[in-house]
């Protein structure tokens, strides 16, 4: 490629990039960029003229999830990501981890799911999977290096307890979420005592996409204190850290700033609030963003 004089090449690639990656010989420091295209965006399909408004709405979106085949070529959900996993399991994960037991690794995947928004525990995980603690941690790599899942690392202004604190587990499409958590339909995930833990997955992923769309890495990371308070999102902007809220109502509450406010008094931020919610409206109240999540 030296040789042509030209910058415009480009390699896409699907499941099969670790094949491909271990193919790679040199060293292509300073001669290739990464993008990481993940499922498709809420603004992405907004911006699709074929979808009518009543097609996006939350709970179609959450359920469905946002591959492309699912909105491209409008398959039944569960059984595209039934096919979804066996293809992922028996094979790209196979590329990574000799994997000899392919019921324990589904299993797995499921308690993953069932963990989603939750502190990583892998003991409690090993334990119930039948595996070893290590044996989990490999896995859960995976995961990562694969995009299905992502993690969270909480919020320290000493850098260096970010990396050693016990991350929060998430999954890069809510529509995968939902068939591992066994929910069958929109109706029953309206009901369902996860739908919260799924909504904060979708609206986490929507922010690490509109970061990585335009080639810039993840930097959000949650906050909690010793009584348990919390806050979703820290989005670190190094010199400003701005809070983000998430929650899955469909009607805004001043009780959703409490933790907010608590915040700023603790860390003395300046930053504008964010609050994103499952409501249709989007406007500041008390020095808050209130945001929709079709804004986002």
């Amino acid at each position: 490629m030296d040789n042509l004089g030209t910058y415009r090449r480009f390699v896409l690639t699907g499941s099969s990039q670790f094949q491909l990656m271990s193919g790679i010989t040199q060293s292509l420091a300073g001669r290739v960029v990464s993008l990481n295209l993940l499922p498709f965006s809420v603004s992405e399909l907004r911006a699709d003229a074929r979808f009518e408004p009543q097609q996006l709405e939350l709970d179609t979106i959450l359920f469905d999830g946002l591959y492309p085949p699912i909105w491209d070529r409008s398959p039944e959900p569960g059984l595209w990501y039934a096919n979804y996993v066996q293809n992922y399991v028996e094979r790209d994960v196979r590329l990574l981890v000799n994997i000899t037991d392919l019921n324990t690794f589904q299993r797995f995947l499921h308690l993953c799911a069932a963990r989603c928004g939750q502190l990583v525990n892998y003991s409690e995980i090993a334990t119930a999977a039948g595996v070893t603690h290590n044996t989990i941690r490999a896995w859960i790599s995976v995961l990562e290096a694969s995009y299905i899942i992502f993690t969270l690392k909480p919020f320290h202004t000493n850098y260096s307890k970010r990396l050693v604190k016990t991350p929060k587990l998430y999954f890069y499409d809510s529509g995968l979420l939902c068939w591992l958590l066994s929910i069958q339909n929109r109706q029953q995930l309206d009901i369902h005592p996860m739908r919260g833990a799924v909504y904060e997955s979708f609206v986490i992923s929507e922010l690490i996409k509109q970061r990585f769309n335009v080639l810039l890495t993840n930097n959000l990371y949650f906050w909690r204190d010793r009584s348990g308070t919390e806050i979703a999102v820290i989005e670190d902007g190094g010199l400003v850290q701005t809070p983000i809220e998430i929650k899955a109502s469909q009607t805004f509450q001043n009780r959703f700033l409490k933790t907010i406010a608590k915040w700023k008094d603790i860390s003395g931020s300046k930053a504008v609030p964010q609050l994103i919610y499952g409501g249709g409206e989007s406007f500041t109240h008390l020095g808050c963003t209130v945001r929709s999540w079709q804004d986002l």
